[in-house]
């Protein structure tokens, strides 16, 4: 079974080592903005370096960075705490911008640009997860939810489960 590889760089300068995770065996590779002198020339060195490439947004980070760069982007990954450490409280103001940013891909999309996956990273439990599908996420990074549940030593089927179940429409 051949498993993808998703990195997410949070170093500056990350064109630096960008070519070192591409050999290593990278699918895809996604970085903050914040942390490229310049963004669309980072992008473009990840796709020929044979990869995937993505931009993470923190909680404060305009999306307004992704509008030169929609024809770059397989993903883009919106933080919905602020990175550092799990077990964060997801931040409701992500909502409205996940809502934009679903908005500009399907815009992309209709003026016939490629599919971009949109992922959301922080904060997401069984409480809040069918919002966040709601508002258009592809994807839903779920670590303390089960990882962090007192039962993870071997419940986390459970909680998988709970979660699959919660972000089903009604």
């Amino acid at each position: 079974v051949k498993i993808g590889i998703d990195v997410h760089l949070m170093v500056e300068p990350v064109d630096s080592i960008i070519p070192l995770f591409a050999k290593a065996g990278a699918n895809l590779i996604t970085f903050h903005p914040e942390a490229s002198k310049h963004v669309d020339r980072s992008l473009s060195m990840i796709r020929e370096l044979g990869c995937k490439a993505g931009l993470v947004l923190n909680p404060a980070t305009p999306v307004d960075w992704l509008d030169h760069v929609m024809d770059k982007l397989d993903m883009i990954l919106l933080m919905s705490v602020n990175p550092g450490f799990g077990g964060q409280k997801f931040i409701p103001s992500t909502l409205a911008k996940l809502r934009v940013v679903r908005a500009k891909i399907d815009a992309h999309k209709a003026a016939g640009g490629q599919d971009i996956w949109l992922e959301v990273d922080g904060g997401v439990k069984t409480d809040n997860i069918r919002e966040i599908v709601q508002a258009g996420a592809d994807t839903c990074v779920a670590g303390s939810a089960v990882f962090g549940a007192p039962d993870a030593d071997g419940g986390y089927r459970g909680v998988m489960q709970a979660l699959r179940r919660a972000a089903q429409p009604i």
